[in-house]
């Protein structure tokens, strides 16, 4: 099986580091359009810039894309940016206007609401089924979510706090597992992609409203 890194912004090179250490070289590979989409069975989006990925997915014509793919049970785990993107609502910034989102995960997050970049922070994380201890997150910028509705399930904490969630095949992460130097979520995600099933999901995938 393909696994793509969705490649327009981001921490791209970081998962793609992550993914060379589990597949072979060939089976990871970076996606910026339609047709590398169309190769992979499952994929990573990752942290970054969540305003300047929505429009670049735009822009190269994948935003339907992917709501299709995701829709139809692609198997996606989006750190941070990613998480936000997926949303099912967001709760309106400080800092202006959020990005539209695909309102395919039941959650309501909230941009940057861990602190600016000077207050970054690790901490230790628990991961439901994941052997080994604490996983380490590192938190940069990161949303903060705010409620898990009943179409997903929360299964990472940080102390009592959810941090991670999943809905099927889709699994939202509040923090950086690709920075961490830490590979077994990657690991455990990747195992569950391969052993899934295609579910469809009856969401839209038009890019939601922005909340004021």
């Amino acid at each position: 099986m393909k696994v793509g890194v969705l490649a327009l912004q981001g921490d791209v090179p970081e998962h793609l580091a992550a993914l060379g250490a589990i597949v072979r070289g060939d089976d990871a590979i970076a996606v910026r359009t339609p047709a590398e989409l169309a190769q992979v069975g499952a994929l990573f989006m990752p942290g970054g810039e969540s305003t300047t990925i929505a429009r670049l997915l735009v822009q190269a014509g994948l935003w339907n894309p992917l709501g299709e793919r995701i829709k139809g049970g692609l198997p996606v785990l989006a750190t941070c940016a990613g998480l936000i993107l997926l949303a099912r609502e967001l709760v309106p910034g400080l800092a202006g206007l959020d990005p539209p989102t695909y309102g395919l995960l039941d959650v309501q997050v909230r941009r940057n609401d861990y602190g600016s970049q000077a207050e970054s922070f690790e901490a230790p994380i628990h991961v439901q089924g994941l052997e080994g201890g604490p996983f380490p997150g590192v938190f940069i910028r990161s949303p903060r979510i705010h409620s898990v509705g009943p179409e997903a399930t929360a299964f990472a904490w940080r102390g009592g706090e959810v941090v991670g969630v999943r809905a099927g095949a889709i699994w939202g992460l509040a923090f950086h597992p690709e920075l961490s130097g830490d590979t077994r979520l990657h690991r455990m995600f990747l195992e569950a992609a391969h052993s899934a099933k295609a579910t469809p999901i009856a969401k839209t995938t038009r890019p939601r409203a922005r909340r004021r």
